[in-house]
């Protein structure tokens, strides 16, 4: 899984993923979202 914040807003899951918030995706389906440019990656800092 891998934290991103979201550029769009977007259904996914039959969840609302709201543009500008921060959700935990499956990696494959978030590496897709970064490279169309519909969602960053957040790095944790720990």
């Amino acid at each position: 899984m891998i934290k991103v914040k979201m550029n769009v807003q977007t259904a996914y899951h039959g969840e609302l993923l709201r543009a500008g918030k921060v959700y935990e995706i499956e990696d494959t389906i978030a590496k897709r979202w970064i490279a169309s440019n519909l969602a960053v990656e957040v790095k944790e800092d720990n």
